[in-house]
């Protein structure tokens, strides 16, 4: 028992504490895991359910587009009709939320196959502007049938999760965390598990050539739009079961954007990077929307902290703090603390210095 405990000790210590962004991971879980002690306001609680919610959301939309090159501008069709599926079958078949979110998930990933069959044959600004439509045609097909999708005020009176604020809080954490991890692990191009991340990145990088080495690019771009569909799902349908309402707003193009400016702030093509900005960006927009001033002058804020980001950090404020904190070595490619001369592994020198 003792071998084992310290076995454990020392991956610890190699695999996390060694590697910064790994341990800035770690403590960050754990203040997650101890938020609800540390602060019993029911509105600051609210404020972070909704921020895991949106992690899931903005983290799948970085797979589509981050990974896969497919810039998708209407991921909020996913999002909202999972909602609105989450919503129907709670009320209308009396199904619990552990039966309507993974149902809505479905949907959603069935619709995403169906956004995704543009993808086939259309690239880049085309394929975004195509996107773009299918929510707007959603929303229509909402109007058009009021007594069965509730019109502009949509349906309420969902299921809660749980009936309580704190177990909601760590379902939804729970949730997010391992939905960041598959989909980490499936985008991963060092995973031994799955290998679909490298092939992403060639269809991203050139996908002419990814062709030509003999890859189905067809099939791996929908299953880029399946995987992504299927967790922006799993997102709406906590988000209908959490605030208890899918109304229109579930797919407004806000919602489409928001995922992307999310991603963008935190880092493109890094899974975490969407989840550190939208807990970055969400509290702090809501927490300043608290004042009458803030309130009206919050997206202003949120364009100026975008820009500045952009403008300093293009990759994303996430990208740019791991490679001042992090040095890989020239030799093994092992991450090491930027402030070490040498590596952990193969003593390499980490800084080479150049002869006057």
């Amino acid at each position: 028992m003792t071998y084992y405990i310290l076995r454990i000790y020392r991956e610890f210590l190699n695999e996390i504490v060694a590697i910064p962004g790994r341990l800035i991971a770690f403590v960050f879980i754990i203040f997650l895991f101890l938020f609800p002690l540390i602060m019993m306001e029911s509105f600051i609680i609210r404020i972070f359910i909704l921020s895991a919610i949106f992690a899931i959301y903005a983290a799948s939309w970085d797979i589509l587009a981050g990974f896969t090159g497919q810039v998708n501008l209407g991921h909020a069709l996913c999002f909202g009709v999972a909602a609105y599926t989450a919503g129907l079958l709670n009320l209308r078949v009396g199904l619990p939320p552990w039966a309507t979110i993974p149902a809505g998930a479905i949907v959603a990933v069935i619709m995403g196959l169906i956004a995704g069959i543009p993808a086939l044959r259309l690239r880049g600004f085309y394929l975004s502007l195509v996107t773009l439509s299918f929510p707007i045609i959603l929303s229509g097909l909402i109007f058009l049938f009021p007594d069965f999708t509730g019109g502009e005020l949509g349906i309420y009176g969902i299921d809660t999760l749980s009936g309580s604020r704190i177990l909601d809080y760590y379902i939804l954490v729970l949730a997010m965390l391992c939905s960041v991890f598959v989909m980490y692990k499936f985008t991963d191009v060092q995973s031994k598990i799955i290998r679909v991340g490298v092939i992403l990145h060639a269809i991203r990088e050139d996908e002419i050539t990814a062709r030509a080495c003999g890859i189905d690019t067809s099939k791996y771009k929908m299953l880029a739009f399946a995987i992504s569909g299927f967790f922006a799902g799993i997102a709406g349908g906590f988000y209908a079961h959490f605030l208890r309402i899918a109304g229109p707003s579930t797919l407004e193009l806000m919602v489409s954007f928001q995922a992307i400016l999310w991603t963008i702030f935190g880092g493109i093509a890094t899974i975490y990077g969407a989840v550190a900005g939208v807990y970055i960006l969400y509290p702090l927009i809501e927490m300043i929307s608290l004042n009458k001033v803030g309130e009206q002058i919050r997206f202003i804020l949120f364009a100026l902290i975008l820009i500045l980001v952009l403008l300093f950090m293009p990759e994303g404020l996430i990208v740019w703090i791991r490679d001042k904190i992090e040095q890989i070595c020239p030799r093994c490619k092992i991450v090491n603390v930027t402030l070490r001369r040498y590596c952990r592994a193969c003593r390499a020198p980490l800084h080479l210095e150049r002869k006057k």
